[in-house]
């Protein structure tokens, strides 16, 4: 079986590549849209996986027997693509997080600040291994939790945080951390 690869093979497999990539990352985010419970948008991402998915593996299943570097192509862009719909729903941010932030000395001042960005703030005093600690509990949508941390930082470098996913919530504060910009801004006036 000779193993024929030119131009034509290579652009084909590139073609397959970036196809594959483009399918798996739906299909990432399109799972994680299914755990979050966005069925709209899960119907959506995976009607178009599954046509995309259909045309690439036509292509592959016809010429690989002739050209099996074209496998090589499909897995590579099956690799890709996970990774890139990762970064991808991670940039989307969906969903909610419960935020933890541990203070030490400075929960107070830290709260009032993330509260004056919009955000809704229960705070709860504790002991820590080091003396008493103040706990502020914020319930925010996953884009904005990198913003709320940069507020904490500000506070108090070392605070300590952590995250988890909140599956259900029942009502959320959309923070104003960043003022509204350009047709936004003209839309807000009064």
């Amino acid at each position: 079986m000779p193993f024929l690869f030119d131009h034509g093979t290579l652009l084909t497999g590139v073609l397959i590549f970036f196809a594959r990539i483009l399918d798996v990352s739906l299909g990432t985010v399109r799972t994680i849209a299914i755990v979050h419970g966005r069925t709209r948008t899960a119907f959506f991402l995976g009607f178009v996986e599954v046509s995309m998915w259909l045309v690439v593996i036509t292509a592959v299943i016809g010429k690989v027997a002739t050209n099996p570097v074209l496998a090589v192509f499909y897995a590579l862009g099956f690799s890709t693509g996970n990774v890139v719909g990762i970064r991808l729903e991670r940039l989307i941010g969906l969903g909610h997080n419960a935020l933890r932030i541990i203070s030490r000395g400075n929960g107070a001042q830290m709260a009032a600040r993330i509260r004056e960005a919009g955000c809704a703030v229960t705070t709860f005093e504790g002991e820590g291994m080091c003396g008493p600690v103040t706990e502020l509990y914020i319930v925010c949508r996953r884009k904005d939790v990198g913003d709320i941390l940069c507020l904490a930082k500000e506070v108090e470098p070392d605070a300590f945080y952590m995250t988890e996913q909140a599956a259900s919530v029942s009502k959320i504060y959309r923070p104003t951390l960043h003022s509204s910009t350009g047709w936004r801004a003209i839309l807000k006036r009064k």
